[in-house]
């Protein structure tokens, strides 16, 4: 016996879940379906890596490429049934090489996230340290992208209203950032320090350097990874370590939990998040949430509710 439902019954429950979540999973519904026909074959009743991996290297003859994508897609399927029975067991995502391997988000928790803004705070001069820990908090609570962050200009600070304006953002679009009072408050004693330190502007940027001039993303990466250093942060796998932009997927990330945990309609949410995230769909806001198998899981207990009563 085993703790999550038989395995069609929670293959229909976790395409509905990614169905809503804004996927039309045509491909990855026909694999798991003939997936699923290959464990009754065989008389399985959970997914197993040894399972995954005999079923995905097949055809023989295909490409790595084509085995690396059907894994991938059974192993999307094993973290959902994961999060229902712990005794299932997820294929390593780089059990199969192939290519480049696209980075694993790492979600920092808030404890390492203070920890970042603390080290951030030894930084000398005085004032670096307090640009890295406005620019750190302000991609911490807001989930805008880095590149975005370090382009904002004074004038993009809307002190009256509470929101940032993003200007030309990946997609080609300006939009608005509502900002908590007490982030617009930080960001506005930044901007009343830096005009202490430079009174005479060399740039119109919110966010400078010590001589005044626009922050550097190559610059700004190098200080990240040694303040994560300082920090205690450690990479997690091979493909998985602390990058200064996945504080945008672990603002995603968070966001979600709330909304699970408060019993918000999450299908009906995620078009705001993706709006605020300043993604064109939703279901490019998917990738921020996908390594998070507290969010697996409780999407799979609403999910769960939600059948139940229906």
């Amino acid at each position: 016996m085993t703790g999550h439902p038989p395995l069609r019954e929670a293959l229909s429950e976790y395409l509905s879940l990614r169905r809503a979540l804004g996927f039309k999973l045509a491909t990855a519904g026909r694999l798991l379906g003939q997936f699923i026909d290959y464990l009754d074959h065989r008389q399985a009743t959970t997914v197993t890596v040894e399972h995954a991996l005999a079923w995905a290297t097949l055809p023989s003859g295909a490409s790595t490429t084509w085995h690396a994508i059907r894994l991938s897609t059974v192993r999307g399927f094993a973290v959902y049934l994961h999060s229902l029975d712990a005794a299932v067991a997820v294929p390593p995502a780089d059990l199969l090489r192939h290519g480049p391997d696209r980075a694993t988000p790492y979600l920092y928790s808030d404890t390492e996230i203070r920890a970042l803004i603390t080290s951030a705070g030894t930084l000398q001069p005085k004032f670096r340290a307090a640009t890295y820990q406005t620019l750190i908090g302000l991609l911490a609570v807001s989930g805008v992208r880095i590149s975005e962050a370090i382009t904002l200009d004074t004038d993009d600070l809307d002190t009256t209203g509470g929101q940032l304006l993003v200007r030309q953002t990946k997609f080609g679009k300006d939009r608005l950032v509502p900002l908590h009072p007490s982030t617009t408050r930080t960001l506005v004693g930044y901007r009343n320090l830096r005009d202490q330190e430079h009174p005479h502007p060399r740039c119109p940027a919110l966010l400078v350097s010590t001589t005044g001039t626009r922050l550097h993303h190559s610059n700004v990466s190098l200080v990240f990874a040694r303040l994560t250093g300082q920090a205690g942060i450690i990479r997690r796998s091979a493909t998985c370590r602390p990058r200064i932009h996945d504080l945008r997927h672990s603002f995603a990330v968070a966001t979600m939990l709330d909304w699970y945990r408060t019993g918000a309609d999450v299908p009906a949410m995620m078009p705001r998040l993706a709006t605020y995230l300043g993604h064109t769909d939703p279901k490019h806001t998917f990738w921020y949430l996908s390594a998070a198998p507290e969010l697996m899981a409780l999407a799979g207990q609403r999910l769960d509710a939600h059948l139940a009563g229906r």
